[in-house]
């Protein structure tokens, strides 16, 4: 099939028509072209937070979200959820109380992963992504979108990034699995994914933190620290 053929007849490419015909928005780039972006440059340099988030609009939460999950998956004890767990809550903080577009201090947004790790991520997720991006769409927006949804999703962030910052033994990588689905659905725009991350977050968090009391012991130190820091 030549190019002509998927031309308008001014030789113009039609999709964008078509798409206005059917009242659909253009397609935005999936998460995958996204990460291509990312990691296309030099291997040894570093990807910045403030750079990863720039130009996405209403996803570049879930692009921060994604970049600030990769540490949970070091294969070293205590190392990965060290570093994850503040970064989610700080996520998930931002988007319980309502910004409209994430916030980052200084010394976080000049600091990043390199995008040599980035790339080997991104190699390992690419059989999934591929499955993932099959099914998922746009869809739901209200999930996303609401005041009320975007307050819930920020407090499922802040308790699993609480627990993924605990020392709790064989966790990092289930919760980094969890984080990545409310990236995921973040950036693909999917409401009806972040209502199964909505499902599995609250189980995690029952499970993990309210059932073992990990949870109402790591909110106790957090609050005596801070008020500690006040006083």
């Amino acid at each position: 099939m030549t190019a002509a053929a998927d031309n308008g007849p001014d030789g113009e490419d039609d999709q964008p028509s078509r798409g206005r015909r059917h009242g659909h928005k253009p397609h935005e780039a999936g998460t995958r072209a996204l990460l291509d972006a990312i990691v296309a440059g030099d291997p040894e340099e570093v990807v910045k937070f403030g750079d990863v988030i720039a130009g996405l609009g209403n996803r570049s939460f879930g692009m921060l979200l994604f970049v600030s999950t990769l540490p949970a998956f070091i294969p070293i004890p205590g190392v990965g959820g060290a570093i994850s767990g503040p970064l989610v809550v700080l996520v998930g903080l931002q988007l319980l109380i309502g910004l409209r577009k994430p916030w980052l201090p200084g010394f976080i947004a000049r600091r990043g992963p390199h995008r040599k790790a980035m790339g080997k991520f991104r190699n390992l997720l690419a059989p999934w992504l591929s499955r993932l991006e099959r099914i998922v769409s746009p869809r739901a927006p209200a999930m996303l979108d609401h005041r009320a949804a975007n307050a819930f999703t920020g407090l499922l962030l802040v308790l699993l990034g609480i627990l993924l910052s605990l020392p709790i033994p064989l966790t990092n990588f289930l919760f980094g699995a969890l984080l990545l689905l409310f990236a995921f659905a973040l950036l693909e725009r999917d409401g009806k994914l972040m209502g199964v991350a909505w499902v599995a977050g609250s189980i995690a968090v029952a499970v993990f933190g309210i059932l073992s009391g990990s949870l109402a012991q790591a909110l106790a130190e957090w609050i005596a620290l801070a008020q500690d820091k006040i006083g």
